[in-house]
Order: C-alpha cells, then sequence, then structure tokens
C-alpha cells in the first residue's frame, strides 16, 4: 500500500465487503466516507463513524437521492477514490443499485483518481443485448443480476477508455460469506475486500492500470463483451439517455 493518505467513499457499507473495506481502510491511515442505504441502517456504521469516518445517506433505487449524495459529496473535500460496492442479489432494485446508481455517481462525482466498480463471476451469464432499449432500469420489474453485473464491468472498462486520467476498474470478489452470498459460501471474505482496497490506494505498478478486471489481485479476461467499443457506447448511450445525464 502506499503512504498518502486517500480520501475514498465506499458505498454499500453497512455490512458485508463495503463494510470490511471501510474498516480495513480505516485501519491503514486512509479518510473514508461511508454510506448506508437509509437512517434506519445508518447506525450500524456507529463502530466506524467513532474512528473518523465520514457518512452519506441515501436509496440507490432513489436516483434524486443519488444526485443528492453526489451534490453533497462534491461540496466537500474531493475523494481520491470510489469503490462501487453497493449491490443487491434479486428483485426490482437490481438494475438500479447495480448499474444505474454507478453510473450517475460516475458521471455526477468530481473525478476521483481511482473507481473500482464491485463485478461477479455471474456476469459471464448476462447478456450483451443487441438493443439496450427493452431493459427495465428503473426496476418495474426484478431484472437480471448476471446482466447488471456485465453491464457494471462494461462501465468500467468503458470509463477506462474515455477517462485515460482515471484508474477504472472492475473486481469479482469472489462468492463470498456476506449477508447477500450466504453463511456457506466457499470464497475468502479478506481477498474478497483486499483487492477493492489494493486497487484504490496502492502504488504497486499492477493495481496503477486501469481497464482491468480482477479477482484476487490476478487480472483475468472478462466477457468478451465487456471490451468491445460497440457495446461499451450502446450501453453509455442508454444509460445517459435514461438518466438524462451523460459521462
Amino acid at each position: 500500500m502506499n503512504h498518502t493518505t486517500s480520501r475514498i467513499l465506499v458505498t454499500g457499507s453497512t455490512d458485508g465487503l463495503g463494510r470490511a473495506a471501510a474498516h480495513s481502510l480505516l485501519s491503514a491511515g486512509h479518510q473514508v466516507v461511508v454510506h448506508a442505504r437509509n437512517p434506519e441502517r445508518a447506525p450500524n456504521l456507529g463502530p466506524l463513524l467513532d474512528r473518523g469516518a465520514g457518512i452519506v445517506v441515501g436509496d440507490f433505487t432513489d436516483r434524486n437521492a443519488v444526485r443528492r449524495i453526489a451534490a453533497e459529496l462534491n461540496d466537500a473535500k474531493p475523494l481520491d477514490a470510489v469503490i462501487h460496492n453497493a449491490g443487491v442479489w434479486s428483485g426490482p432494485a437490481v438494475m438500479p443499485v447495480n448499474i444505474i446508481a454507478p453510473y450517475l455517481l460516475t458521471a455526477l462525482l468530481r473525478e476521483p483518481r481511482r473507481l473500482v466498480y464491485l463485478s461477479s463471476g455471474s456476469h459471464f451469464s448476462g447478456h450483451p443485448h443487441p438493443s439496450l432499449a427493452g431493459i427495465d432500469w428503473r426496476g418495474g420489474h426484478a431484472g437480471s443480476y448476471a446482466d447488471s453485473k456485465l453491464f457494471v464491468t462494461t462501465l468500467a472498462a468503458a470509463v477506462a477508455r474515455l477517462r485515460p486520467g482515471v484508474l477504472s476498474n472492475a473486481v469479482d470478489p469472489g462468492w463470498v460469506p456476506t449477508r447477500m452470498g450466504g453463511p456457506n459460501a466457499p470464497d475468502d471474505l479478506e481477498l474478497g475486500h483486499q483487492t477493492q482496497e489494493w486497487l484504490a490506494t496502492s502504488d504497486d505498478p499492477q493495481a496503477m492500470t486501469t481497464g482491468g478486471y480482477w479477482y484476487h489481485r490476478q487480472q483475468q479476461q472478462p466477457h468478451p463483451a465487456v471490451h468491445e467499443q460497440a457495446f461499451q457506447d450502446r450501453l453509455l448511450q442508454a444509460l445517459a439517455h435514461e438518466t438524462g445525464t451523460v459521462i
């Protein structure tokens, strides 16, 4: 890890991988901003706030809440990195939380130098739709988790291409024992969150690269569609049209 103090937003940090990442980053001396979905969940972050973490509160299914969070963060000290950790497995919130919120934050926040997006091995089962017009971005019904993770992995690659001064990467944390993954998940929780922190803060030459898809600090090949410029452009156009916000 480097020895400079970074200011880092970790979304979805009330439990699981996000909480573990925030705890570890604070222990390493970084300034951390944690995120809770609503005021009822915010008290779960008390131990992190007691150690100096800042906090933003807002439901990522609500686009106005995402915009408010971005404005609040833009009015504060600039962020050096964002770990887009918040995610849901099923239900109507899949697309709003897993892809719309990361897209809006990416578009609205004053450019952090490093962006880390949480992917999943499930993204290999996603479909690079010839047309994205039929995707239910607003969560009127349960969207495909695999599709949402293919989209966010592609977003990471597209940002890496379009913002050469930003290090943008996607991380598969593995199937880890969190509230989402369940108690019998076979992967290592520590290794799951360490790769996020490494990409967000390390001066290691490998961590200073962009456009990668990582699993336990090893770069791997994602779904072939992720690095197809035509698919990236279709996805960004669909998201820009849907949100009225251009990256």
